[in-house]
């Protein structure tokens, strides 16, 4: 029988229905991303040996035969560097100056990989970087809030193969976020406990949506996953921004990602997917309710009018069965 099951992050009310779920390995795609044939490609922008191409450079990381990862300002902004922070108000219209940070990180130089079959210390190198950069931007007194993602797949967005993320900076703090600051501390008023520890600590009681475990991160499927595989990765250790990780967690984040992008890229046949890291906006350091976490959206379904009607998602993918199917998933770490 169905059962609506509520996320207590989030508080969506998602549907659980496992008369109308396939089984998991059913999601796989039949004609999962392709990744290219040749590790360089002439005309690509962020190939080594093709940083011509690009202009203003921001960052790298270099290795023993040149860079491994850089950072360069994206060839079309959604905001731009310049310019002061202007608001307008206008009876029911407002506006602010689209002032802000658009980055692009190329995560390797070679055109014919992905994250998933990266080495660790490659992973750790793109961590690295997204540190790097969301310390640097936090003390622009314009920014409110940084958002790191990914998209990897044409269904998700993506317009070049070659391994890359980007980072927003934005003048505001998004109403989605601006949201779930809000559940969180009704959460922590209500408790005296952050949501995302106890998120935690019941996953990591309960197991059976648990993926993997590592000495500081968790991954697990949530008890109301939104969709199919809906996977979010949260460090044990309460933190609420993404800047305050250590070496040594990001080393560990890095195994992390590596695997369960892996299982992904194993069991479901290379689906597109999205990232992100939810972390607190810039102006927030030791905030108790709020606990920053990476979240990973497989496209293996589509939203239909329902969704869009509602608000409201129908999860065709039970969040106990996809957990199982992932953990028999073997990889290499």
């Amino acid at each position: 029988m169905a059962e609506l099951r509520q996320n207590v992050i989030t508080r969506d009310w998602v549907i659980i229905n496992p008369e109308r779920a396939r089984r998991p390995d059913q999601f796989a795609k039949t004609d999962g991303e392709k990744l290219s044939s040749t590790p360089y490609v002439p005309d690509c922008p962020f190939c080594r040996g093709n940083e011509q191409l690009t202009m203003n450079e921001i960052l790298r990381i270099d290795g023993k035969d040149g860079w491994n990862v850089r950072v360069i300002p994206n060839k079309f902004p959604a905001l731009t560097e310049q310019g002061e922070r202007v608001h307008k108000v206008n009876g029911i219209y407002r506006s602010i100056t689209a002032v802000g940070y658009h980055e692009v990180i190329v995560e390797h130089p070679l055109h014919n990989t992905t994250l998933a079959l990266m080495s660790a210390d490659a992973v750790s190198h793109v961590l690295s970087v997204y540190r790097q950069r969301y310390s640097i931007i936090r003390q622009d007194p314009r920014i409110e809030a940084i958002i790191i993602f990914k998209n990897h797949g044409e269904e998700a967005g993506t317009s070049i193969v070659h391994p890359h993320s980007q980072l927003v900076a934005t003048p505001i703090v998004p109403y989605q976020i601006r949201s779930r600051i809000d559940e969180a501390i009704r959460y922590f008023d209500d408790t005296g406990e952050c949501v995302g520890c106890r998120t935690v600590q019941d996953e990591l009681r309960a197991k059976e949506r648990v993926i993997h475990e590592t000495e500081h991160f968790v991954c697990f499927i949530p008890y109301a996953a939104l969709s199919p595989f809906h996977t979010w990765i949260f460090p044990k250790r309460h933190s609420c921004s993404f800047d305050a990780i250590t070496q040594e967690e990001l080393n560990d984040l890095a195994v992390m990602m590596k695997i369960v992008l892996a299982k992904l890229y194993v069991g479901l046949n290379n689906p597109s997917y999205n990232y992100s890291i939810r972390s607190i906006p810039t102006r927030e350091q030791q905030a108790e309710y709020f606990h920053w976490y990476l979240s990973i959206i497989p496209r293996v379904s589509k939203t239909a009018g329902f969704e869009l009607g509602s608000g409201m998602f129908i999860n065709t993918a039970v969040p106990e069965d996809s957990a199982s199917f992932l953990r028999e998933v073997k990889v290499s770490d």
